[in-house]
């Protein structure tokens, strides 16, 4: 316990000095009651002395202002070092494990090229001195001279003779030849057929015949037709192709005139074929030919 300060022992000097005074009446008229009345004993006084001495210890006893809010402060410090501190949750972050895409590369087949063989077409040479036609047959259109050693390659052959349209050298455009004027290295048996285009070969300033006839005469049949007009110079006449029954096969025969003067044709036609005969009639001038007309051909 700490000493009463000198403040706290005069204070209860004085109040033991003041209790040994007899009481000043401060109310006379009034008697008896608790401002007045002065103790009548001994033990009345000892009693309140008692009570002065226990008052002043408990002063005495008691910590000052200043310590008191020592005190107070020590008691809210011990208080908060007392408080359970609660731990602040920190985030941890959850790494996800992002796996690594291995790109399988695709494999791209590179196709092997095989080459695909050139094709050679047979070649030829000329034997003989010859005419290089624009059909397949001594009755069409000249085209051009052949000497021997004139070069070139065969490109098709004619479907209705044996003759080989070919690919000179010399000559910038194709034109027909006999295989029997013509040395050929190579194989020709595989090359197309065709049919010759007469209307490619160029123009033809005239047009087709007119006033076409036939009438049958046994197994004979005459075509006839009006004279077409032509300058001498370009003057060739006229150009038949027709399909005959002969020894009951029907046969491709070709025929010309060489001038515009001649305006008739006589052929054989026999009966006993599968397929009736026919054929065509056309204007021919040195530069081509014109448009064909059918013939009106008569049954055997």
């Amino acid at each position: 316990m700490k000493q009463p300060s000198l403040h706290m022992s005069l204070r209860v000097a004085d109040a033991l000095s003041a209790a040994k005074q007899p009481p000043v009446n401060k109310f006379p008229h009034v008697r008896g009651g608790c401002f007045g009345q002065r103790p009548k004993s001994p033990s009345q006084r000892h009693s309140f002395i008692t009570l002065l001495i226990a008052l002043f210890i408990l002063t005495a006893c008691g910590p000052s202002p200043e310590e008191q809010a020592t005190l107070t402060a020590t008691s809210i410090t011990a208080t908060a070092a007392s408080w359970t501190k609660t731990p602040t949750l920190t985030s941890t972050p959850t790494f996800t494990l992002t796996p690594t895409v291995t790109f399988t590369p695709t494999i791209t087949v590179t196709p092997t090229i095989t080459a695909t063989p050139t094709f050679a077409f047979p070649s030829v040479t000329v034997n003989k001195q010859a005419h290089c036609r624009y059909g397949p047959a001594v009755a069409y259109l000249h085209a051009a001279d052949l000497a021997v050693g004139d070069a070139g390659t065969v490109r098709e052959r004619a479907v209705y003779s044996n003759w080989l349209r070919i690919k000179f050298d010399k000559l910038d455009y194709f034109c027909w030849v006999a295989p029997s004027v013509v040395d050929v290295v190579g194989d020709i048996s595989n090359l197309n057929k065709i049919i010759p285009d007469l209307q490619s070969i160029g123009s033809n300033q005239y047009g087709p015949p007119h006033n076409v006839s036939a009438v049958r005469n046994g197994d004979e049949v005459t075509i006839s037709w009006d004279q077409m007009v032509m300058t001498t110079d370009k003057d060739r006449g006229y150009f038949i192709e027709a399909f005959v029954c002969q020894n009951t096969y029907l046969i491709w025969r070709t025929f010309s005139y060489p001038d515009q003067f001649t305006t008739s044709y006589t052929v054989k036609d026999e009966k006993g074929c599968a397929a009736p005969s026919y054929g065509q009639l056309y204007t021919v001038e040195k530069h081509g030919y014109s448009l064909p007309v059918d013939i009106p051909w008569p049954a055997p």
